[in-house]
């Protein structure tokens, strides 16, 4: 399925080009994914419908439980269908099948509720079970992408952990290129290095959507404010803080503030952030 996972992702890139909208539904403005949250507001209603269904409580429950469920199944899968489109091949693959669930899910849901309008009880009931079933594998296969694969998570390293309280020495400033990013380490991590005539702008080098090497991308001026956009998929980060300006990503670079020593060292800590 690679050939038509490749279509589809390029599809998508291409008509959601990067911007607000783009970035509401990779869940930039709170700082997280915005998919899974409204995952699980539909299938929590499926859930609850199919549990309504069992007590044989008033079937006009099940039906708004089912119809809200399925109006949400929209922005979820607009939302997931974005942050797919920007996901690495073995994820992408997972989530292929994932999204094929979920949509037979909704058909399915859909005919019970159609079945119910027109009185057909039982067979709403048994279809709306079946698709519980093949939501519930949805729901398995996403569970798979992110807590195996990690999809969505955080990819940044924990720099407040792995990096000692107080100033460490990094480097000399003349050892650094003018105007173009670099790789340093600090210990276990590798750092995103900008000098700038005598300033000097630090970051943790990996991408928090990936784990892209950040040091290797572009530096850009996005209304006003200097960023650098990560080589893989594009998010963007304000050099000012470490914020992302654009997704995919929604957590920031972490930032470590910088110090020159009178020898021309430059000193580096974690950032308060």
């Amino acid at each position: 399925m690679d050939k038509p996972i490749r279509g589809l992702a390029k599809f998508v890139r291409e008509r959601l080009r990067q911007g607000t909208l783009r970035d509401l539904l990779h869940g930039v403005p709170t700082g997280k994914p915005l998919h899974p949250p409204l995952a699980t507001v539909t299938l929590g209603c499926w859930l609850s419908a199919a549990v309504l269904d069992l007590a044989h409580a008033d079937p006009r429950a099940s039906r708004l439980l089912l119809a809200t469920g399925i109006g949400n199944a929209l922005p979820t899968a607009a939302a997931g269908l974005t942050d797919w489109s920007s996901l690495h091949r073995e994820q992408q693959r997972v989530g292929f099948v994932h999204m094929a669930a979920n949509m037979a899910a909704l058909g399915l849901m859909s005919a019970s509720l159609v079945a119910r309008l027109r009185g057909a009880e039982r067979a709403g009931r048994m279809l709306s079970y079946a698709g519980l079933g093949l939501g519930g594998l949805g729901g398995y296969l996403g569970g798979h992408m992110a807590y195996r694969q990690a999809a969505g998570a955080n990819h940044a390293p924990q720099v407040t952990h792995l990096v000692p309280l107080g100033w460490h020495d990094l480097c000399p400033l003349k050892d650094l290129p003018d105007g173009r990013p670099v790789a340093r380490r600090l210990g276990y991590i590798q750092l995103f290095v900008l000098r700038q005539g005598d300033g000097v702008t630090v970051l943790a080098d990996r991408c928090p959507h990936l784990a892209g090497p950040l040091h290797q991308g572009r530096l850009v001026m996005e209304d006003g404010e200097a960023c650098v956009v990560c080589p893989w998929h594009s998010s963007t980060f304000r050099l000012t803080d470490g914020s992302v300006k654009h997704g995919p990503a929604t957590a920031p670079a972490p930032m470590f503030e910088t110090r020159i020593r009178r020898d021309g060292t430059i000193q580096v800590r974690p950032g308060l952030t």
